[in-house]
């Protein structure tokens, strides 16, 4: 998997896509910068999802709303881990019990 471009990188181009003159197009940006214009159009929509912009809003999450995602999977499967250790601890010492009787 490739690295994610920096933040800052992103967005300064998501900043100089926002704010191009009518004769300047998404695709004359991405290629002056050597990214492909549909990671360009996908870093213009999440900013626009960021910015609460209402107008055309199309559904998705927030750059906040995923982070928190993120670490909710992240605490999940943690939590699933430990609940199986607990269940195969449990199992071993009620057959060690039903042994010793």
């Amino acid at each position: 998997m490739p690295k994610p471009y920096p933040r800052e990188f992103r967005d300064d181009i998501v900043r100089l896509a926002q704010n191009r003159d009518e004769n300047t197009t998404i695709s004359q940006i991405a290629s002056d910068f050597g990214i492909h214009e549909g990671t360009l159009n996908k870093w213009l929509r999440q900013a626009d999802l960021d910015a609460g912009n209402t107008t055309d809003r199309k559904p998705g999450a927030t750059s906040d709303e995923k982070a928190q995602l993120r670490a909710a999977n992240r605490r999940i499967k943690v939590l699933e881990q430990e609940l199986e250790v607990m269940r195969r601890a449990a199992a071993y010492f009620g057959q060690a019990q039903i042994r010793s009787q």
